[in-house]
């Protein structure tokens, strides 16, 4: 496969650099494996020109070096921070350093794409500036744009999401907002939207490496980019062919190589700088199970540990009803009466296979005797392995005692009557004794 940098409009300076770091990268891919490899085919070599002639190795790695995928115990991984979760629910199955604010290099694209998404219409068409154009290519990450090229916005997504194309990234930014520093303002405007409190932005490309995230909060944010369907399915694509302005087209690669050596392997983004480390925001599916994982600051590679933090979570916790809705719960006290309840809802969530579950009644301190029946006044609380509490669903009145029963007022009358009557009788008694 044609490589698209190393082209002729590319500096020789330019093309050494990219040689470098994808001498790295492979050196990386012939380190002696940690556990069993993945039985899947490697990604397609795609060489990069070298100057003076000749190719590089392929920057794509070829095998993973993960546990035994039946492991049930977490894996040991090297990332700075990382958080496993369960892509529909956001719900975290693991969590290492996960507020911990760290640069993300150019997983900063996700949110690129995600604004250009919310924005604008793929179908639009870009012309490419002079400065998107002189966006230096480091390393793969750069698709050649010229000044003038008029390319869809649909293109460049590819090329900013597949090839992590810095040069794309201006381009999107200014077809969006009319300048760099624009697009950045919107940006941290959606995180703030999204309530991402310890993440800022500083470019479209991460290439400043001063902008920050979390893995929580890049999981949240991967999350909310997944909705939208062009973004899913870019992401999940391996190649992608984008047209040249002249000359053969431009033939891209994927650079998330889980999607050749992890099984069920979905998306989503690669990133890497010196300060940030390598970088992975990765998903996958198995039998109806999504999930997806972050892993920031690893030494190496960041593949085979997200590799092994995927495979924990298929193998480690299992879709489970914990509560049905109209379960009976017995009574709860409410001011001093009992009263009958029910579950609210049902709740069915990812668990530790085989984990006990715990259900605990709380009853709201406001509710006050009698309540309805249907009335919500309270909740119950579902946790497993060691407290952990894993979600809740209303606590519902089924059914409420009657009041005591009160005497009948005529008894009452009747024996304030005879009373006085009584008294009468033993006054004239008296007086006539």
């Amino acid at each position: 496969m044609r490589g698209v940098i190393g082209s002729s409009r590319r500096s020789i300076g330019h093309r050494f650099g990219a040689w470098l770091l994808l001498a790295s990268l492979a050196a990386v891919a012939l380190l002696p494996a940690l556990g069993a490899a993945q039985p899947v085919e490697p990604p397609p070599p795609t060489p990069v020109p070298v100057p003076g002639g000749g190719t590089s190795p392929s920057p794509f790695q070829d095998v993973l070096r993960t546990p035994p995928p039946e492991t049930l115990e977490p894996p040991e991984v090297a990332a700075a921070a990382a958080v496993l979760v369960d892509l529909r629910s956001g719900q975290t199955l693991f969590a290492l350093a996960p507020a911990e604010r760290r640069p993300v290099a150019s997983l900063t694209k996700v949110m690129t794409a995600h604004v250009v998404l919310s924005e604008t219409s793929p179908s639009e068409v870009v012309t490419v500036s002079a400065r998107a154009a002189a966006v230096p290519a480091v390393g793969v990450a750069g698709l050649g744009l010229l000044p003038g090229e008029e390319i869809t916005v649909r293109d460049l997504l590819y090329a900013l999401l597949l090839q992590s194309a810095n040069d794309a990234a201006v381009a999107l930014a200014e077809h969006v907002a009319g300048s760099v520093e624009a697009f950045v303002e919107r940006m941290n405007d959606t995180a703030a939207r999204l309530g991402l409190t310890r993440t800022r932005f500083a470019s479209p490309n991460g290439l400043d490496d001063e902008g920050y995230s979390t893995a929580r909060e890049m999981a949240r944010l991967a999350r909310a980019a997944l909705a939208q369907e062009a973004f899913a399915e870019i992401v999940a694509t391996s190649t992608h062919t984008i047209p040249a302005p002249d000359g053969e087209d431009r033939v891209i690669q994927n650079r998330n190589a889980l999607l050749w050596l992890y099984p069920g392997a979905t998306g989503v983004k690669t990133g890497f700088t010196t300060p940030a480390g390598f970088c992975i925001v990765g998903t996958a599916e198995r039998a109806g199970r999504r999930l997806l994982v972050v892993v920031l600051g690893e030494p190496r590679e960041a593949f085979s540990d997200a590799a092994a933090l995927l495979s924990y979570g298929f193998a480690a916790f299992e879709h489970r009803p914990l509560i049905h809705e109209g379960r009976g719960l017995g009574t709860v006290a409410v001011g001093g009466r009992e009263v009958s309840v029910q579950a609210g809802q049902d709740l069915v969530s990812l668990v530790p296979v085989e984990a006990p579950v715990r259900r605990e009644v709380v009853v709201d301190a406001s509710v006050r005797f009698p309540p309805a029946r249907g009335q919500t006044i309270g909740r119950v609380v579902v946790s497993v392995a060691g407290d952990r509490e894993i979600g809740s669903v209303p606590l519902v009145v089924v059914d409420v005692p009657p009041p005591p029963e009160l005497e009948d007022d005529r008894s009452w009358w009747r024996r304030g009557i005879e009373t006085i009557v009584q008294a009468g009788t033993d006054l004239v008694d008296a007086l006539l004794s």
